[in-house]
């Protein structure tokens, strides 16, 4: 019997226009009436993932930044994982000399040193998922990070490092040149006490070994007295792997890379055909949920 549902969020719970569609919200809905416990598992901040929820009424636990950070539906956070000081400012140091564009996330907010390099990245990496979404619908919501504070300008990167106030969980790397992000990951791979994912063919997402959707996921859960085992997830990248590998029903999304799409048991339609929704309805049968 289905314990728990875990669904990503870009490329998986958010369609092309970054909602979450109807068909998704009520069949998540319809699980948490059954009893379901409901996470949302996601590469992104806690504050970005609640503002992409925000109007569908979806209220649950979050596992935000790939898992350094695990929320309750209230928004308390009940654990995190951050990188050590000294591995942060190696890490720093290694995508400077890399010259690559990267972003940083905290305990207190994502920090860009660029706003404007920001939006033009997103609006290139949304363009070639979906070059049929109009470029300024694109630019606008790339600009409403910025406007609601989902990301915050800064002048230097280093000063966070050494701040006892702020936790480094994330360091989100975005270029559209795959021999950059190759050299980055390669330089990175020599440092210790990391692990090196990715929610799309554009980015490198760093953080703690320890600091995994798949970890995290099963951490929350045992504190439920709940199993993997019982336990369904839905992704569609390579972030999404490590929870995607432990629980008893994986599905792979149907705009899922293929190495993800092979790591699944089932596969289900793509975000833009209520996949998620499918996905859920499908599991639910399969463990005679009713």
């Amino acid at each position: 019997m289905i314990t728990s549902i875990a669904t990503d969020m870009d490329g998986t719970l958010l369609n092309g226009a970054m909602e979450v569609s109807e068909a998704n919200r009520d069949a998540i809905k319809k699980a948490q009436k059954l009893g379901v416990e409901v996470i949302v598992a996601t590469g992104r901040s806690y504050v970005e993932a609640r503002f992409a929820l925000e109007g569908s009424g979806i209220e649950c636990p979050i596992i935000a930044v790939n898992g350094a950070e695990i929320r309750n539906e209230a928004g308390d956070i009940i654990q995190f994982t951050a990188l050590e000081d000294d591995i942060a400012s190696d890490i720093y140091h290694c995508l400077k000399d890399v010259d690559v564009y990267f972003e940083v996330c905290t305990n207190h907010g994502t920090y860009t040193d660029n706003p404007d390099k920001a939006v033009e990245l997103l609006i290139d990496i949304v363009l070639s998922a979906t070059p049929e979404t109009p470029i300024e619908e694109i630019r606008e919501k790339a600009q409403q990070r910025i406007k609601e504070k989902l990301i915050l300008p800064i002048d230097e990167y280093e000063p966070l490092i050494h701040d006892n106030d702020h936790h480094i969980y994330k360091f989100f790397v975005f270029s559209t040149d795959d021999d950059v992000l190759q050299v980055a990951s390669d330089r990175l791979a020599g440092i210790a006490g990391i692990v090196v994912s990715s929610s799309g063919n554009e980015n490198l997402e760093v953080t703690s070994e320890l600091a995994q959707k798949g970890i995290a996921l099963e951490a929350f859960l045992a504190s439920k007295g709940l199993s993997m085992n019982d336990a369904f997830a839905v992704g569609d990248n390579y972030n999404d792997l490590s929870m995607l590998e432990k629980v008893g029903y994986s599905y792979a999304m149907g705009n899922a890379h293929e190495n993800i799409k092979r790591a699944c048991r089932f596969e289900t339609a793509s975000n833009n055909e209520n996949g998620v929704a499918q996905a859920i309805e499908d599991v639910l049968e399969r463990s005679m949920v009713k």
